[in-house]
């Protein structure tokens, strides 16, 4: 190389690495401004509210927060996120294109999909967040139930739908739903699941599809693009015979994996269901279960996916929500979070520290549009 061409080398080097170091210096400014806009606001965080682990956790935050940035988090308990969907659906028909009164929500699947098709997002704002750089890329955390996610809602955490036994009463659990229909006709009344449209009930139906349709393709494209009844029939054969073996004969339905989890405690269920590899951990942690209590997951492995945080297009305190969305992402949060003392909930990050996080093999989450028709479908034959 030439000394002229060296200079031009070494000219160029510095020219990038400034203009790198520009870069970086403005993305910094950028932050420390949104953290100065975030002093003071209050953040409405719409997310379910079943959970009182998970309750107590986000109460952990909101001091946390409180402390270090001055940003107060309100935990608005909610049932169902699609109830704080139709209230925003509503301020928008309404003409409430700012001031709303929801600033954040704990989200994913049909009801990202539709805020996302009724532009009630706010967005793309993850890029932008600092702790988006030690997010675990190797996650499907750019895909929600097959949407791409367009950076309008940052990753949380990783849920598996799994099942809780007590190995004193249940010593082999089933490995498939075609077992788990054997073992409720060996001992009728013990074995049940939530009601849909609960959460973990509508999730049941899905993994129990999963399972027993011959086109399990057709459950990742849109509903309408395929034969609904012929790619559901094997399963209301399924729970036709379940039902009549169930607990309280299929009259009646857990309200949800809390009662499951009581129930299980109680002698009266010999399995309970949960969206999280860590709930059997965490029940027996807490005092709920006996210590040996153990999840499972069947063999086609777990129905999994990542639930999200996002913003909504007229959140009254963005800059808040942005502060407190990046803090439950750090390592700091994140590690508590996956604590089985605490919540055992699995991390999104990539976590310096040894966390005790179980994960089973995954079954990633049909397209969002099979879960209201699922519900629909439950609820027109089997509601009460």
């Amino acid at each position: 190389m030439t000394m002229k061409h060296w200079i031009a080398a070494l000219t160029l080097a510095i020219v990038s690495t400034a203009s790198f170091t520009a870069s970086a210096s403005t993305e910094n400014d950028r932050w420390e401004s949104i953290e100065q806009q975030a002093k003071g606001q209050t953040v409405y965080f719409n997310a379910w509210g079943g959970n009182q682990e998970i309750n107590a956790y986000l109460r952990w935050a909101s001091r946390e927060l409180q402390r270090d940035y001055g940003v107060t988090l309100k935990h608005v308990k909610v049932t169902d996120i699609a109830e704080t969907v139709n209230r925003l659906l509503a301020e928008k028909t309404a003409g409430k294109d700012s001031g709303g009164s929801v600033d954040m929500v704990w989200i994913n699947g049909e009801n990202f999909k539709s805020m996302k098709e009724n532009d009630l997002l706010y967005g793309p704002f993850v890029s932008t967040l600092p702790n988006w750089q030690i997010v675990d890329k190797s996650l499907p955390v750019e895909e929600d139930f097959t949407e791409p996610t367009d950076g309008l809602e940052a990753p949380w955490g990783v849920g598996q739908l799994v099942f809780i036994h007590d190995q004193k009463t249940l010593a082999n659990p089933p490995r498939s739903f075609a077992e788990l229909l054997s073992l409720a006709k060996a001992f009728p009344g013990r074995i049940s699941y939530p009601k849909p449209p609960e959460f973990h009930g509508t999730s049941f139906l899905k993994a129990a599809l999963l399972e027993l349709t011959d086109v399990r393709e057709a459950l990742y494209l849109p509903v309408d693009e395929v034969d609904f009844d012929t790619v559901t029939a094997p399963l209301w054969r399924y729970l036709d015979q379940l039902h009549q073996v169930a607990w309280r004969e299929g009259a009646q339905f857990p309200s949800g994996s809390a009662e499951t989890i009581q129930l299980l405690d109680d002698g009266e269920l010999l399995v309970a269901i949960a969206f999280n590899p860590n709930a059997a951990k965490a029940a027996v942690a807490s005092g709920k279960l006996a210590p040996s209590a153990r999840a499972f997951a069947f063999d086609q492995g777990a129905l999994s996916n990542i639930h999200f945080m996002a913003i909504p297009y007229n959140a009254n305190a963005k800059a808040g929500a942005m502060v407190a969305i990046n803090f439950l992402m750090s390592e700091k949060a994140q590690l508590r979070k996956a604590d089985t003392q605490v919540w055992g909930d699995p991390p999104v990050v990539k976590l310096s520290d040894t966390a005790e996080v179980s994960r089973f093999n995954t079954q990633p989450e049909p397209h969002p549009s099979w879960q209201t028709a699922l519900e629909s479908a439950w609820l027109k034959r089997y509601g009460q």
